[in-house]
């Protein structure tokens, strides 16, 4: 592992877009994860999102995971540059001639999205810990960890789209053909999910549909991307404001989504690992 890891790091250390976006990454994350203290213009209004309740317990689990997973675009190029050069400056070519077998080629790739992954989580989870003792309404211990399991949604869902990410480059091997082919297949999953929830909802009565959006089978939400974001909810009905509104919050746990993620993380490393093994480099 120990090899692995200085490979990579040896790779990427005059790399300098690795460098740049990693710096930029974090750096805008910590900015995102403090949102909330600042006060937001929104339609001629003042919108303050910690008077809103975004750092209260145990709603800021869902607030600041779904709010970083945002920027999961960032941490996303870094994955598809430092593949993609592999490639382009015919390093693994190199390094196969040297001895680097596929196997140890995809586990430091693995190495390096589980490591980004798990500083990122880690890193979410102390601000998270931090701003929710500050500005919590309530920090009473069954409310501090209730929903703590955001967390490892927002650590499975990183994982997933990396390896996703990982798979594409290695097909690909061009950067902007990965990038073309995420947005096509981005675009694909919102088509497929509009279809079939038009005709799931076609016709019926508000209360129906409602019934059928918390209860009902959407195969869309088994496709990859539509699986990853499906881990974390959008929390915005969970504001005061959406309250006063009388919006409800209705949030079942998707296991489906989370099996999905998982089985979808095996295939994409299988994938690029018979990718390796069978293309001519």
């Amino acid at each position: 592992m120990m090899k692995l890891l200085k490979l990579e790091y040896y790779k990427n250390l005059n790399y300098t877009p690795f460098k740049v976006f990693t710096i930029l990454y974090f750096a805008i994350l910590i900015v995102f994860l403090c949102i909330g203290l600042i006060d937001l213009k929104l339609f001629g209004s003042t919108i303050n999102l910690k008077e809103q309740g975004m750092y209260n317990f145990p709603e800021i689990w869902n607030f600041t995971t779904w709010t970083v997973a945002l920027l999961k675009i960032f941490l996303g190029l870094i994955i598809v540059f430092s593949i993609c050069q592999e490639f382009s400056n015919r390093m693994f070519k190199q390094n196969t001639i040297d001895g680097l077998s596929r196997e140890e080629f995809i586990g430091s790739k693995l190495l390096t999205i589980a490591i980004f992954t798990l500083i990122s989580t880690v890193l979410v989870f102390v601000i998270t810990i931090f701003l929710g003792y500050q500005y919590s309404t309530s920090t009473e211990s069954a409310l501090v960890y209730k929903e703590i399991f955001f967390i490892g949604n927002y650590f499975l869902k990183l994982f997933s789209f990396f390896c996703f990410l990982m798979f594409l480059s290695i097909l690909l091997r061009k950067s902007v053909f990965v990038f073309l082919a995420f947005f096509v297949i981005w675009i694909g999953e919102s088509v497929i999910g509009g279809i079939e929830t038009y005709t799931k909802v076609a016709g019926t009565q508000a209360a129906e549909r409602n019934e059928i959006f918390q209860n009902g089978f959407f195969f869309s939400k088994l496709l990859p991307l539509e699986s990853m974001s499906s881990l974390i909810p959008n929390p915005m009905m969970r504001l005061n404001m959406a309250k006063m509104m009388g919006l409800k919050y209705e949030f079942t746990y998707p296991t489906e989504s989370l099996v999905a993620c998982l089985v979808w993380c095996g295939l994409f490393i299988f994938g690029s690992y018979l990718i390796l093994k069978k293309r001519d480099w």
